[in-house]
Parts: structure tokens; sequence; C-alpha cells
């Protein structure tokens, strides 16, 4: 072989070389420097609920704990869709947070034109659920037995942020799934409005997890906790039993706050966020603060997360086919 030609094919050779050892550094050192600029995580619903709350407050002490600015965007529309679609197509760098509720995995089955799907997403944390609950008025039923006996005459009415949320897909399910009794939905334009018109006496039953501004009214009287679909009850609300306790095991059902990436992501970005988020909810002010508000936080790793949410497409998915729901 001529000179020239082995020379030529020695360059080739150690330019592979050092371009696959270049790689090779860089690669890890991308993750290791995150994050190096802005982070955003983009909320699909006004400033004030539930996953709002919660972003702001994770987002808050991420900030600190990773030295550089989180800045929370909201993006509300469609049932939390408009964030959704503009995450998963979002450069897969670390840098686009969802912030999400129960609504991805209940938009998964619920509407068949989203622009997106699940697999469009990889979960860093499921932070924090709240376990749903159906409240009377102080003049209503006393117990969930005799609302159900009430309601055999009629309807069940029951009123929630809106059909197609976890609150109306759940309350719907259990009473004409589970007990065999029709229902009357009134829906409101969010949790808190519902909770008033309970209290007004408007609504003879209220369908919405604690965190959704029902605490406060039940721990006051202004609200009976009847139900709350959790295995056990919650510290907070001592005095409101179970479904099981009610007579009706096994059914549970919460509504859940978490963070996802676009699916693309590094798996080592998603699990430093993961490491720092469970870090932030083992924060005595943290922890307390959820439990004020009727949160439960959660320390999964970045694995079980997933495992959750994907789960959870499932369950969801019985309770949406099994009403018969479709968007409207």
């Amino acid at each position: 072989m001529p000179a020239r030609s082995k020379n030529g094919r020695r360059c080739l050779l150690a330019a592979a070389a050092a371009l696959t050892l270049s790689l090779s550094v860089a690669a890890p050192a991308c993750a290791d420097t995150y994050p190096s600029k802005t982070i955003t995580i983009v909320v699909g619903f006004a400033p004030g609920g539930l996953i709002d709350v919660i972003a702001r407050l994770v987002g808050q002490k991420l900030q600190i704990r990773l030295g550089q600015t989180v800045v929370v965007e909201n993006r509300a529309g469609a049932a939390g869709n408009l964030a959704h679609r503009h995450v998963a197509a979002a450069e897969p760098d670390g840098y686009t947070i969802l912030g999400a509720t129960t609504s991805l995995p209940i938009n998964e089955s619920l509407y068949p034109k989203r622009g997106y799907t699940a697999e469009d997403f990889k979960a860093i944390s499921i932070v924090a659920t709240s376990p749903e609950m159906i409240s009377a008025p102080p003049g209503g039923a006393k117990t969930l037995q005799e609302f159900i006996d009430n309601a055999r005459s009629s309807t069940a009415q029951f009123g929630t942020a809106g059909a197609g949320s976890a609150s109306y897909i759940v309350t719907k399910y259990f009473f004409e799934r589970i007990v065999k009794v029709p229902t009357t939905h009134i829906p409101f334009q969010g949790g808190a409005p519902a909770v008033t018109a309970a209290m007004g006496n408007q609504i003879p039953l209220v369908a919405t997890p604690p965190a959704a501004g029902a605490v406060a009214p039940v721990k006051a009287g202004a609200l009976r906790g009847l139900a709350i679909a959790s295995e056990k009850r919650m510290a907070i609300l001592p005095d409101v039993p179970t479904y099981g306790e009610n007579g009706y095991p096994g059914f549970v059902a919460s509504a859940w706050t978490g963070f996802f990436l676009p699916a693309k992501a590094p798996d080592e970005i998603a699990r430093k966020l993961n490491v720092a988020i469970n870090a932030i909810l083992k924060d005595p002010d943290v922890a307390s603060r959820l439990e004020q508000l009727g949160f439960e936080p959660l320390s999964l790793d970045q694995k079980a997360a997933d495992t959750m949410f994907r789960s959870d497409i499932v369950k969801w998915r019985s309770m949406v086919e099994a009403i018969n729901l479709k968007p409207d």
C-alpha cells in the first residue's frame, strides 16, 4: 500500500477514535453540568389550582437546590391538553418540565385527538396524592348509606369541578356501577365553587379531593365528609370514614400531582430531578404545607413513578369505559 494511503488511513482512524472519545466524554458531561440555564415548569391549569400550587412550592425549593432559576408557566385549556402537547413537543433537554395531574392518564382514554400520547412522556416523580372524597351539607345526609337510601327514589345528585375530572369519574362510577343508582351531575367551574355550593346547601353532595379546598370546611363542620377513597383515614381528617368502612372495601382512588419530561430526555437528568424533588418532599416545612392542603407526599424513585403513571392509565381507562364517558 502506498505510504500516502497508509498515512491517510491512519489519520482517518485517529480522527474516528478522537471523535468517539470526545462523544463518550461529552455525553455524561451534559448530565453532570445540568442545569445550566432556566428551567420552566409548564402547568395546564390556571394559577391557584392544585398543580399550580404544588409546582410553585416545589419549583421554589428546586431553584435553591439546583442553583438555577425555575419558573412556572400556566398554559390553561383543553383539560390540560394544551400544556401536555406543548411539553411533549419540547426539546428533550430537561429544561421544559410538565407539572401534571391525573388529567394526564385520564386524557389518554378520554380524548382520542390530543396531539400526543403517554409514550411522549417520562415521569420524574409523582409528588403527592389526595384521595377522592364526597361530602354533604351539614343539614344533608349524615352517612353514605343514608345518602344512597335517599337517592334510590330519584338519582344521586352531586357536584364536581366538571365532567371528565377525576372526581366526576370516580363518583359516577361508584354510584352507577357499584351501588347501581343513577346519577345527576352538576358541573362547576372548579372545585372551590362546587364546595361553596355544597356549604350553601345548593347541592346535596360535592365530590372533590380534600386538597381542592375541602379540608377547612370539613374540619370546621361546614361540610360533612361521608367517605374518602383511601385505604385508611387521613390524619388531617380523622372523622371522615373510608369507603371500606362504609361497606365498600377496596374502593380506592386518588388525584395526584407529578412532574414529567419529554420521553427522549436523558435518564440521568430524570433521575437527578427525582432525587432533588424527593429531598424537597422530606423538608418538614414542605411536608407540613402539603398535609395542610390535604395532600399526602410520596417519595417514589423515578422508575416507580413511571410505573405508577403507566398503571394509572389502565385504571382510569377502565372507569372511563365503564361509565361510557365521552368528551364534550
